[in-house]
């Protein structure tokens, strides 16, 4: 039997038009005074990467984001998701959330039966990694220094999460590398990384394909990661990678059967917009 005091759980699938393609995002708008318990309980029945609680109404709210195992400053794809799940009641326009790292202003729009969500990230920055942790990333997925793609040079990168950030060279590397989760998970919690680890291949045109490493409940690979494509962004912008204003596409989710494309608007100074859609999984 439902539990009448429990609040209901949306599930929804964001960047991507079809439910089983992008990322699945646990969604609870109705989070107020839920105690933390409640809420990293719920995120781990639902088992997707991130549930978001929202709290409070209107067009500016709280928002919480819980993995199966912990608590995330920030998410992407269930900003998304929560901001067209509330568009579908309130109308499309924008909405302001409260998140951990700072105000996310998100706008939602629709064209013909396709509504699309934008978020402005926080203020980003990018700094160099310590070759202690370059090192560990690349043992983790089995590669070399020489494996890198030396036009884009590894760096951590922030915008809402921070994310180390490599390149590959060689499609096959890419495509081919495997990694122990648990030892993923050690390295992640060891340098305090909360979100995920983002492996980059540059296909050329302004395009990128993107392989982000999370090893959280049933999760290896996340699918889509709206919060790492907007650190991306702000990578490709502070290594010279793109001129600004620009736009870049991040194709992601191909090796975990949910392909998932993410739009990305690289401005000269600011936050970084990362768009996409999210369809409701039934």
């Amino acid at each position: 039997m439902t539990n009448p005091m429990m609040p209901v759980v949306q599930r929804w699938a964001a960047f991507s038009s079809d439910p089983a393609g992008g990322n699945p995002a646990g969604v609870v708008l109705d989070a107020d005074g839920l105690p933390d318990a409640d809420m990293q309980r719920i995120a781990a029945e639902v088992g997707y990467a991130e549930t978001a609680f929202v709290a409070g109404s209107g067009r500016r709210r709280g928002i919480r984001y819980f993995s199966p195992v912990a608590e995330v400053p920030f998410c992407g794809h269930a900003t998304v998701a929560t901001a067209i799940a509330l568009a579908e009641a309130e109308g499309d326009g924008m909405f302001a959330f409260a998140t951990e790292v700072g105000e996310v202003a998100i706008t939602t729009r629709t064209d013909g039966v396709v509504r699309t969500a934008s978020f402005t990230s926080v203020e980003p920055y990018v700094e160099p990694i310590d070759d202690g942790a370059l090192d560990a990333v690349l043992g983790l997925i089995g590669a070399e220094r020489a494996d890198l793609d030396p036009a884009h040079p590894p760096r951590l990168a922030f915008a809402g999460n921070r994310h180390p950030i490599i390149v590959l060279a060689d499609a096959a590397d890419f495509d081919g590398f495997t990694f122990d989760p648990s030892a993923a998970r050690t390295l992640m919690d060891t340098e305090g990384w909360p979100a995920t680890i983002i492996v980059l291949r540059d296909l050329g045109g302004q395009r990128w394909e993107a392989r982000n490493i999370f090893p959280v409940g049933t999760l290896i690979e996340d699918p889509a990661t709206g919060a790492a494509a907007a650190a991306t962004g702000a990578y490709l912008r502070a290594t010279g990678a793109v001129r600004p204003p620009a736009q870049i596409v991040i194709e992601q989710g191909r090796h975990v059967g949910r392909p998932s494309e993410l739009a990305v608007d690289v401005p000269a100074t600011g936050g970084i917009t990362v768009s996409g859609t999210a369809v409701p999984i039934r």
